[in-house]
């Protein structure tokens, strides 16, 4: 099928997000959208919508993709083709079609994530010479005050001292945990805690009914005692708020307190990266 690549930005954001709707009906996680939550999450995540894309074939929108921009990298996200149109090279255009745009701007890095066992995506991503660089796990837990008390001593942060912590980090974020993610949403929280001799700290999004975007470090003590103890003052202090956690590492050292705290792994992406060939 002969099929026209056209710059997302010439579209609407209502016919964009009535497209990526109909591209994920069948999929492992639908995660649907309205067209104001598109677009904050154009927003949130840098998305340059010039470098986006849209398949058409007549006045058909076939597929999607879009592409997130930042200083040195970029991230492949949203990618999908209606069900009917699938395995005919419609994705492929796509993604190289993106990975043209990334490369022109002579962007070292580009990142993507893709669903655990979404085995199409996953073999069209290794074919793009994308590599797998590790597992990310999505969790949640519902509202509700934790079982346990706390011991330590809380502060909690404002932004500036909040991404000065979050910048420390010694792993690697996912792109929806860099910083400017945080800045660009402007919900952007911080706690600090000490407890029997450790210390530590969690940055999140704190949202009108949900806290998302969780970073936790331990800087001294056990991980699993300082994990909850941030866990348990962060509940007593918003337990009517959904959680929903996204890209956890699989060996986050506190992982385990998240479990006792309530939270259950939803599903898992592996995250994947392909760099210029001069680098």
């Amino acid at each position: 099928m002969n099929h026209k690549l056209i710059p997302a930005s010439e579209f609407t954001i209502e016919e964009l997000t009535y497209a990526y709707n109909q591209t994920r009906v069948d999929y492992l996680v639908p995660m649907p959208m309205n067209a104001k939550r598109l677009e904050e999450y154009v927003h949130h995540y840098d998305v340059d919508m010039e470098r986006s894309v849209v398949a058409m074939y007549r006045d058909d929108m076939l597929a999607l993709g879009m592409l997130g921009m930042r200083p040195g990298r970029s991230w492949i996200t949203r990618l999908g083709v209606l069900p009917v149109k699938r395995r005919g090279g419609v994705g492929e255009s796509i993604m190289r079609y993106m990975l043209a745009r990334s490369d022109e701007k002579g962007v070292p890095l580009c990142i993507l994530e893709v669903i655990k066992n979404n085995a199409p995506a996953h073999q069209l991503f290794l074919k793009c010479d994308f590599h797998e660089l590790r597992e990310l796990l999505i969790l949640r837990r519902p509202p509700g005050s934790p079982q346990v008390l706390p011991v330590g001593k809380e502060r909690w942060m404002d932004q500036e001292e909040a991404l000065r912590y979050l910048n420390s980090h010694p792993v690697a974020q996912a792109w929806t945990n860099h910083s400017e993610t945080y800045v660009n949403a402007g919900d952007m929280r911080g706690l600090y805690v000490e407890c029997d001799g450790g210390s530590g700290w969690m940055i999140f999004r704190c949202q009108r009914f949900m806290l998302t975007h969780f970073v936790m470090h331990t800087e001294a003590g056990d991980p699993y005692a300082v994990g909850m103890e941030l866990l348990c003052r962060l509940h007593q202090k918003f337990p009517m708020k959904d959680t929903y956690v996204e890209n956890i590492t699989e060996d986050d050292s506190q992982l385990q307190a998240m479990y006792d705290m309530g939270y259950i792994e939803a599903f898992r992406r592996i995250e994947m990266h392909r760099k210029l060939q001069q680098y």
